[in-house]
């Protein structure tokens, strides 16, 4: 028995004092509207109707019930009318997770307008390199560059990104500049990454993958170390195009190797459903498209 469909069955019967008459209204038959009332009395022990053959009569126990039957249905047309508003209208809490640096150059700035946007919404913006679990940990929607495994989340794609090797002009000029991957062999080079374990770089030439073992000067996980310590002639790093945007575009590093990069990497927004999106993850989605450029992914 559906508990909610037969308080509707007992409301509507007290309130037309009639089977047919509440049956027209709920679009059931009169047969229904007796078998869900008769399921309901039998549920709670209790006659909550008296009837005759020209009338339908409350109970003591009915007339005590219908008044907590009205408040209960009242509240669930109201959580009904909430959360269909929170669809058509953001609010709430939104969860967002993006890659360390690239969230804080590139997500915050569109949390902090689209909270100008959305007043009745409050951010939560966590910055992590670890892919988290959507769902276990609350987020709404992550930020993720790279191909994505086969998975229940939905994804959107909505830029590209390069992974480049740069060095800087007064290490370039002194040491000269690679016009192979093979010739990285007699440079110096910085390792970036978020782990140690995979020393090779890989690059790409007439469709096959090449590999290149590097033995670095100085291994991070900071970007901003491997940029700063680039720019000060430390030597070739690679890395992805954001992580150098403003170094490049001071020119204090220089791509090199442009034409033996591997494909661009796909950026992501993902999400647990498509199914009843909410209008906060929908709303962030489309701001992304309108005021960011993430591709990353032209020369």
């Amino acid at each position: 028995m559906d508990r909610i469909e037969a308080m509707q069955a007992f409301v509507a019967v007290a309130d037309l004092r009639g089977f047919a008459p509440a049956a027209r209204k709920l679009g059931l038959s009169p047969s229904g509207v007796t078998r869900l009332i008769a399921a309901l009395e039998e549920h709670l022990g209790a006659r909550l109707l008296q009837r005759t053959t020209r009338s339908v009569a409350l109970t003591d126990v009915g007339s005590r019930y219908l008044e907590r039957a009205r408040r209960i249905l009242s509240d669930v047309e109201e959580a009904e009318d909430s959360a269909q508003d929170e669809r058509a209208t953001p609010g709430g809490r939104l969860v967002v997770s993006a890659p360390v640096g690239f969230g804080r150059l590139h997500v915050s700035p569109i949390m902090s307008e689209y909270l100008k946007i959305y007043p009745g919404v409050s951010g939560d913006l966590r910055l992590s390199d670890r892919v988290v679990n959507l769902v276990e940990d609350g987020v709404d929607l992550a930020v993720r560059i790279g191909h994505l495994p086969d998975s229940s989340l939905v994804a959107r794609h909505v830029g590209e990104m390069r992974r480049i090797v740069v060095a800087s002009p007064g290490y370039l000029k002194a040491h000269g500049e690679p016009d192979t991957p093979e010739a990285i062999a007699s440079h110096q080079t910085i390792r970036f990454g978020a782990t140690m374990a995979a020393p090779d770089w890989l690059f790409v030439r007439e469709g096959e993958e090449i590999h290149i073992a590097t033995t670095p000067r100085l291994t991070t996980n900071s970007s901003d170390a491997a940029v700063n310590f680039a720019a000060q002639d430390g030597g070739l790093t690679r890395l992805l195009a954001y992580q150098a945007a403003d170094a490049i575009k001071a020119g204090r590093l220089k791509v090199v190797l442009a034409k033996f990069e591997q494909p661009a990497l796909p950026i992501h927004i993902v999400y647990p459903t498509s199914r009843l999106l909410s209008a906060k993850v929908r709303t962030f989605i489309d701001l992304v498209t309108q005021i960011s450029d993430w591709h990353f992914g032209g020369p």
